[in-house]
């Protein structure tokens, strides 16, 4: 018996390393990509200034993005690679606890009441706004409430969160995920530029980004790609907006479950458990520990650029699994609610956020 188990424990040891070792190859292309990505950066400030050559400052962000982008869009990526690649989740996860550690407990309080009042509205907004558009363009009820959640809440998690919970589709699923990573894309792009010409403050515009793009780690990057207070704001906002994941999904599960298509729900705050995104209390727990003078001076610096280091992994990884081929071939419609309602979404967040900066200051 004793024999047995030492076998067992053996296989299971060698099985762990076999895991872990698939995983190298992804996970040191992310780095390179993102070490690529600072040296840019560095090298371009370095030479621009040095030549007083007026050049804007293009952060390791978004060469990162961009670099991936290339790669995954110009080059067929080795399948050796993509276990290592689809960990960037989790280093985005991993970079956001980390990042608690820049924030004291009353930098979480100066989002303010406003701001979360905001996320409210958005969240209420979103999930009107796609329905509506989605029954418009006759959709599919299952698909139309995917791109409302994945909109309203945390993109690509929200919808993975959800196809579970009301049985939908594997197609639907697919749908609105290849929807919201596109136009996700797309916002890193255009946001920067727009909150630049019409002079947002970082207070303002990471409460946009963090407000209006979906994905964690896009708007994570927009914020960034701003400033790096904007790119603060834009992370604690969207992990307010992450929080509420649990309710909206269960809200909806039991909606289907009433009709009869999705599975019955147990215990309520099990299922709230379960959906909720731990990584979200353990940004408060560093944020915490850091508040209450658990680490020293040195400690939060190096906390903090671990929190660096891990959002590198994460914005090469967002980069590499952008395939646009891939995504144009998803279909039109719900790319076309997708965009409309995206658009929509982010026009009307900006009002208020420019609506509530003129009346409160935020």
């Amino acid at each position: 018996m004793a024999t047995t188990a030492a076998v067992a424990v053996r296989s299971e040891n060698a099985n762990w390393f076999v895991r872990v070792a698939r995983l190298i190859p992804g996970i040191l292309l992310l780095a390179a990509i993102g070490i690529v990505g600072k040296w840019l950066e560095q090298s371009i400030n370095g030479y621009t200034k040095a030549h007083h050559i007026v050049f804007p400052n293009i952060e390791y962000v978004l060469w990162a993005i961009v670099i991936g982008l290339a790669i995954g869009n110009l080059v067929k990526v080795p399948a050796i690679f993509q276990p290592g690649i689809d960990t960037y989740e989790f280093w985005l996860k991993a970079g956001i606890v980390l990042l608690g550690s820049r924030f004291v407990l009353a930098d979480i309080l100066k989002l303010g009441g406003i701001s979360l009042l905001l996320v409210f509205i958005e969240i209420g907004g979103s999930l009107l706004l796609m329905t509506a558009l989605g029954r418009a363009f006759g959709l599919r009820p299952k698909l139309i409430n995917l791109l409302a959640i994945g909109s309203a809440v945390c993109g690509v998690s929200a919808i993975i969160a959800a196809k579970g919970a009301i049985d939908a589709d594997d197609e639907d699923s697919s749908f609105a995920i290849a929807a919201i990573l596109a136009l996700g894309a797309i916002s890193l792009l255009v946001f920067p530029l727009v909150g630049h010409a019409i002079h947002l403050s970082d207070h303002g515009y990471g409460l946009w980004a963090g407000l209006a793009v979906d994905n964690t780690a896009e708007a994570s990057a927009a914020g960034a790609l701003f400033s790096d207070a904007a790119g603060k704001v834009a992370v604690l906002t969207k992990t307010c907006r992450n929080a509420l994941i649990g309710f909206v999904v269960l809200g909806y599960a039991i909606y289907w479950t009433r009709k009869g298509q999705a599975g019955a729900i147990g215990n309520k705050a099990a299922f709230l458990w379960q959906k909720f995104p731990k990584f979200v209390l353990g940004f408060l727990v560093i944020s915490a520990a850091v508040s209450l003078g658990f680490f020293s001076k040195g400690q939060v610096t190096d906390l903090a650029n671990l929190s660096r280091w891990a959002f590198l992994l994460t914005f090469a990884g967002v980069g590499l699994r952008t395939n646009f081929r891939a995504l144009s071939k998803q279909g039109l419609k719900p790319f076309a609610v997708g965009v409309m309602g995206e658009v929509l979404i982010a026009v009307l967040t900006l009002g208020l956020v420019v609506g509530a900066n003129r009346i409160w200051t935020l």
